[in-house]
C-alpha cells in the first residue's frame, strides 16, 4: 500500500494482584479488533501491553499469602497471558512493568523532568501504621463516618452516605492492615510540577488526541486549577527506587505508563524495529491508547506532560471507553455477575463474547451493558442463525456439484451491495464504532439469506436440468458468506480461520473484496454452536460459589497481625448464637473437586443415619488423604446450598492467617456427633 500507515497500539495494563475479569476482556478486546483491522488493511501495526506490578498491594498480597512480591506477580502474569490467550487477544509483546526496561526508562524519564526543574520536593503529613511500620493510603483507613455515623467505611468515602471526607475526619480511624490506630507523621515526597503544563495541556486535550466529552471534562479540571503531582512512595514499598532518593520509591502510577515503553522497546530489540521512529520527539507514527475512563487523567494530562518534558512524542490519541455492567447493574460477586476471564472460558467460547461486545461498542464513553439474555439471542440469532446458516444451507449443493465455484455470479447488483458495504464498513471499524459496522454487516446477511430463502436451491434441486442455476445461487451465496467473513474476520479470528480451510483461501483485506469463480472449496465443517442458556446460568453460579469461596478467609482470620488487633463482627444475642448447632464430625472421605482451584469435597458423619457432603476451600492447606479419619467440627443445621459442584449440606469450622486456612479439631475423645458448646 502507498498509504501504509505504522501505528503502535497500547491498552491499560491490568494490575497483577487479580484476575481478568469481563471489564478487563471489553478493552482488550476492543483493542485487539481495531488493531486487527489495521493489520487486515495492510499497515504496518504492533500492539503491546504489561501487567502493573508495582504497589502496596501486591506487595501486602504477597505477604498474606507467604511468597515474594516476584513470584506474586509471576504467578499473575501467566495467569493474565493464559486468559488474553483464550480470548484470542493478539499482542505483539505482553510485558510486566517490573522489569529491567521499565527501570531504566523510568529513571531517565525522571532524570529529565529533574534536570528540567519539573520535580519539587517538600515535606508533607500522613497517616501512618505505627504496628506495621507502613504510610497508609486512604484505602488503607476505616472508620465511622463523621456525616452518618455508619462503621467500616473507608478513608475517603462513606459508601452509605456517599460523603467525601479526609481521613482525619473519620471517628475512631483503624489501619486496614493492621487494626492499629494511624498516627501522623512527617515525610520528604517528590512532586512533579505539573502546574507548569497548563497551557501545554489545554492546547493539547483540544488538539484532536481525545473524544469531545473527555476533552470537555478535562477542560473543566484545567479551569479549575492544576495541583502538583505526587510521585514518590515510602519504604516498605514493591517498586524502583528513586534514583537520587535513598528509601524513596516511585509511586506505582509513575512508571506504569512507562511500560508501554519498555514493553515496545522488548518488541523493537526482538523484530529489530527502531524504538525512536515510534517514540522519538519528531516521530511520524501513529501511538493510540485504549483505556477506562476512570484512568483519564493519568493518560490525558500526567502522561503527555511527562513525556514532553522528557523529550518523547504524545500519544496520537487516546480511546476512552465506559465500564461493563451485567443485566442493567455494576458487576457484583453476591449477584455472580462479577465473572472472571477464566470462569466464562469454563462454560463458554470465546467468540461469542467478541461478537456481543463488538455489537454493543461505540467510540463514546457510556457505560456497555452485558445482558446475558441479549447474548444468547443475538449471537445465536445473528453468528448461528444468519452468517453460518448461509455456508451451511449453500455448501453440499456446490459438493454435489463437484466442489468448484461457479465461473460467474449470478446475481451481480446483490455482489455489488456487499462490494459498496466495504468502504462503509470500514469507515466504522477504523472510527472505532463497531456496532454501527456489525449493524451494517448483519444487514448484508439478512440480504443473503432473503436472497437464498427466495430462490429456495434445495427445491430446484429436485428438477431435471437444473444444476447450473442451482450451482450459481450457492456459489453466489457462499462468495457472499465469505465476504460477511472478511468482514467479520478481526471480530471473530478463529471463525475466519476455520472458514478459510473450507473456502480454500485467505480472507485478505487489503486489496479489495473480489469474488471467487471457479475455484474449490474443502467439505463444510460446523462453525459455531448455538449458546444455550444453562451454560450462561451455570457461569454465574459459579461466579457466586467463586465470591463466596474468596470471601470466607476474611471472614474467619485477619489477613496480618494478630488475631487480637481483628475489628469484631457486629454483636449477636444469645438466642441468635444457640441457634446454630456445631457438632464433631469425622471426615469419612475428602477428595479433589474437578474445575475447582480452591475447593475439597468432604464426606463428614456427624453420628446420624446418614452421612453429610460438604464443600470447603481448604485446598491449599492439605492433601486430600492426609484428611480421612480425622476429626473436626461443622455447623450441622445450616441449610444446604446448591452448588456448582453439587449440593453442599453444611460447613466446617476453619481459621485462617496468611500461610492457609486450617480445620477447626475438637480434643482427643471427641466422638462424631457430639455437639460442641
Amino acid at each position: 500500500m502507498s498509504d501504509r500507515r505504522k501505528i503502535l497500539v497500547t491498552s491499560a495494563l491490568p494490575y497483577a494482584n487479580g484476575s481478568i475479569h469481563l471489564g478487563h476482556m471489553m478493552e482488550a478486546i476492543q483493542t485487539d479488533i481495531w488493531t486487527r483491522f489495521q493489520r487486515l488493511r495492510g499497515h504496518e501495526c504492533y500492539y503491546v501491553c504489561a501487567d502493573d506490578a508495582h504497589g502496596t498491594s501486591i506487595m501486602l498480597k504477597a505477604e498474606q499469602l507467604g511468597i515474594s512480591p516476584e513470584q506474586q506477580i509471576s504467578n499473575v502474569q501467566a495467569e493474565h497471558e493464559k486468559d488474553f490467550a483464550d480470548f484470542q487477544i493478539a499482542f505483539d509483546n505482553y510485558h510486566s512493568t517490573h522489569s529491567e526496561e521499565n527501570k531504566e526508562f523510568s529513571k531517565l524519564i525522571y532524570s529529565r523532568l529533574r534536570d528540567n526543574d519539573h520535580i519539587a520536593k517538600r515535606d508533607i503529613k500522613q497517616a501512618y501504621d505505627p504496628e506495621k511500620g507502613l504510610f497508609l493510603a486512604d484505602r488503607y483507613i476505616k472508620g465511622t463516618c463523621p456525616k452518618c455515623k455508619t462503621e467500616d467505611q473507608y478513608g475517603d468515602n462513606c459508601e452509605a452516605c456517599g460523603a467525601t471526607y479526609t481521613p482525619a475526619d473519620l471517628i475512631n480511624p483503624i489501619s486496614a492492615i493492621s487494626g492499629a490506630t494511624p498516627i501522623e507523621k512527617e515525610s520528604t515526597h517528590y512532586f512533579f510540577k505539573l502546574p507548569e503544563f497548563e497551557a501545554f495541556l489545554k492546547e493539547w486535550t483540544r488538539a484532536g488526541h481525545l473524544q469531545e466529552e473527555v476533552a470537555n471534562k478535562l477542560g473543566e479540571w484545567l479551569e479549575s486549577g492544576l495541583q502538583e503531582w505526587d510521585i514518590s512512595r515510602d519504604a516498605p514499598y514493591f517498586g524502583f527506587e528513586i534514583p537520587d532518593a535513598p528509601g524513596k520509591y516511585f509511586y506505582v502510577w509513575l512508571d506504569a505508563p512507562i511500560g508501554y515503553m519498555a514493553s515496545f522497546k522488548v518488541l523493537c530489540e526482538r523484530e529489530g524495529l527502531d524504538f525512536d521512529e515510534f517514540w522519538g520527539i519528531d516521530s511520524s507514527t501513529e501511538l493510540y491508547h485504549f483505556i477506562g475512563k476512570d484512568i483519564i487523567n493519568f493518560h490525558a494530562l500526567f502522561w503527555p506532560a511527562m513525556l514532553t518534558s522528557a523529550q518523547f512524542r504524545t500519544p496520537t490519541k487516546v480511546n476512552a471507553h465506559g465500564f461493563v455492567t451485567v443485566n442493567g447493574k455494576k458487576m457484583s460477586k453476591a449477584r455472580g455477575t462479577f465473572i472472571n476471564a477464566r470462569t466464562y472460558l469454563d462454560h463458554l467460547p470465546a467468540e461469542p463474547l467478541r461478537y456481543y461486545y463488538a455489537a454493543k461498542l461505540t467510540n463514546g464513553v457510556d457505560d456497555m451493558d452485558l445482558n446475558l439474555d441479549d447474548f444468547v439471542q443475538r449471537v445465536n440469532s445473528d453468528l448461528v442463525g444468519k452468517v453460518v446458516n448461509i455456508a451451511s444451507r449453500c455448501a453440499g449443493f456446490v459438493k454435489k456439484s463437484g466442489g468448484v465455484l461457479a465461473d460467474n455470479i449470478i446475481e451481480p447488483q446483490l455482489w455489488q451491495k456487499f462490494v459498496d458495504a466495504e468502504p462503509v464498513i470500514t469507515e466504522h471499524y477504523e472510527n472505532r464504532e463497531f456496532g454501527k459496522a456489525m449493524r451494517e454487516i448483519m444487514g448484508l446477511a439478512d440480504a443473503a439469506n432473503e436472497y437464498i430463502a427466495a430462490k429456495e436451491p434445495w427445491k430446484l434441486a429436485k428438477e431435471e436440468g437444473s444444476g447450473e442455476e442451482v450451482l450459481g445461487i450457492c456459489s453466489l451465496g457462499i462468495n457472499l458468506f465469505r465476504a460477511l467473513m472478511l468482514y467479520l474476520k478481526p471480530v471473530l479470528p478463529a471463525m475466519a480461520e476455520q472458514s478459510e480451510a473450507f473456502l480454500n483461501d485467505s480472507l485478505t483485506w487489503s486489496e479489495g473484496l473480489q469474488p471467487l469463480l471457479g475455484h474449490a472449496i474443502n467439505k463444510f465443517k460446523p462453525l459455531m454452536q448455538r449458546i444455550e442458556k444453562d451454560k450462561v446460568d451455570a457461569m454465574v453460579d459459579a461466579g457466586k460459589e467463586e465470591a463466596a469461596v474468596a470471601a470466607a478467609p476474611t471472614n474467619i482470620a485477619p489477613q496480618t497481625g494478630p488475631l487480637a488487633d481483628e475489628p469484631l463482627a457486629a454483636e449477636i444475642s444469645f438466642d441468635d448464637f444457640i441457634k446454630v448447632d456445631l457438632r464433631v464430625a469425622k471426615i469419612v472421605k475428602a477428595e479433589h473437586v474437578e474445575g475447582a482451584d480452591k475447593l475439597l469435597q468432604l464426606t463428614l458423619d456427624i453420628g446420624d443415619t446418614r452421612t453429610r457432603n460438604v464443600f470447603s476451600g481448604i485446598k491449599s492447606s492439605y492433601k486430600p488423604e492426609d484428611l480421612e479419619g480425622r476429626l473436626t467440627v461443622m455447623v450441622a443445621n445450616l441449610a444446604p446450598r446448591k452448588m456448582r459442584f453439587g449440593l453442599s449440606e453444611g460447613m466446617v469450622i476453619a481459621s485462617g492467617d496468611k500461610k492457609g486456612i486450617y480445620l477447626m479439631s475438637p480434643d482427643s475423645g471427641a466422638m462424631p456427633g457430639q455437639r460442641v458448646t
